[in-house]
């Protein structure tokens, strides 16, 4: 079991180590382990980089902040001013007044990205990230930027999901019925059949390709570590601009994969499939045109079908072929949009759909980790259509 003094989100969320929730939480004890290991490497003392741990820790906050998860902010603003020594002039200003800018060019362009990105990561674009390496970030902290606003993304809305279930008062034992559809399935005439492109409002279910905004590495050059990571990451890492740019943080790369693959991979609970919905959901309400297409396309080879991703991409918020999947994209939605303000108004759907705790938990895990996964996607690159 995780050390629950250790762990930040037990902490925070009012976890005890005797309660149901703590239970549900630690029985996907890779994902709680992997999450702790992404947070103490991105705001820790151990990676060498030019981008300072007070710097990281006051961006964290900010961008807590900005999500309107006060505590998480009040966490990391604790942690940082604890530095003392790190905390210069401008962190200060930071910490002191709400949405301040420096004066500090290199600052201030962090600052713009992190708060642009903490409820909006659409709103981003190329030239807003182009413009910290110009302000004077290396490539390689540029990428460490990127990674930490897409983990508080996550974080933060993970906390508040299960803070919500620990408030609600969790449960051990499955629902006692689950509800049924009315009717058995029938495919809609109006939709392609499924692994046929899915084509609707801006959105898709063919594969696409991405090209990244950033100098990828030369697999030819890269180091040891890079490669390793490289090869563990994913089959087709070596010839795919995400991986390789994204090695250029070797070691929060490999903790990001362990936490993607114990969320979207674990056996039992949420079904594979309804863990595509809660991403596609996200990704949809995100504008991530990328992530979408490939959970969509998931979705429809484990599911067989397509009809509730038709129904995301034309409009998230009226989607959902039955109860189940309405609760999930429901919740979802309300974790990506809102996180400040998801509660157990937002859990509750999802018990009374039929959802089990544990399922609720992977839903939400879903739910969160494409909040990290969209910004990377969305922010430091483009997605591209290939013939």
């Amino acid at each position: 079991m995780t050390d629950i003094t250790a762990d930040t989100i037990d902490q925070l969320a009012g976890l005890a180590a005797d309660n149901a929730t703590y239970g549900t939480r630690h029985e996907r004890e890779k994902v709680a382990l992997a999450t702790q290991a992404c947070e103490d490497l991105l705001l820790g003392n151990q990676l060498d980089s030019a981008l300072t741990q007070a710097e990281r820790l006051v961006l964290a906050a900010e961008q807590a902040r900005v999500s309107g998860v006060n505590v998480l902010e009040s966490e990391y603003r604790a942690r940082a001013e604890a530095l003392d020594a790190g905390i210069t002039p401008e962190l200060r200003s930071i910490l002191d007044k709400a949405g301040a800018q420096t004066g500090n060019a290199r600052m201030d362009a962090m600052l713009h990205f992190v708060r642009t990105l903490a409820l909006n990561p659409a709103e981003s674009d190329q030239q807003a990230l182009l413009a910290i390496p110009a302000a004077g970030l290396s490539l390689n902290d540029t990428v460490l930027l990127a990674q930490l606003i897409g983990f508080v993304a996550y974080q933060a809305r993970l906390l508040v999901g299960i803070k919500a279930m620990n408030d609600m008062g969790g449960v051990t034992e499955a629902p006692a019925t689950q509800p049924t559809d009315a009717a058995p399935f029938v495919h809609p005439a109006n939709l392609p059949p499924p692994g046929e492109p899915l084509r609707r409002n801006g959105f898709t279910s063919e594969t696409l390709g991405w090209k990244a905004w950033l100098e990828v590495l030369s697999p030819e050059t890269a180091t040891p570590e890079q490669q390793h990571v490289l090869e563990v990451s994913h089959p087709k890492a070596k010839t795919m601009d995400f991986y390789l740019l994204l090695a250029r943080q070797p070691q929060v790369l490999l903790e990001r994969s362990q936490a993607f693959n114990a969320i979207m991979y674990a056996p039992g609970g949420l079904s594979r499939a309804e863990r595509e919905v809660a991403a596609t959901a996200v990704s949809r309400s995100n504008g991530c045109v990328y992530c979408a297409s490939v959970h969509a396309q998931r979705f429809e080879q484990l599911a067989k079908r397509n009809d509730v991703m038709a129904q995301m991409f034309d409009d998230p918020d009226t989607a959902g072929t039955n109860a189940r999947e309405r609760a999930i994209i429901q919740s979802s939605l309300a974790l990506t949009r809102a996180p400040g303000s998801f509660g157990a108004q937002n859990v509750q759907p999802l018990r009374d759909a039929g959802l089990s705790d544990l399922e609720i938990l992977d839903m939400l895990h879903s739910a969160a980790l494409f909040g990290w996964a969209n910004r990377l996607m969305l922010n430091l690159g483009v997605e591209i259509y290939t013939p």
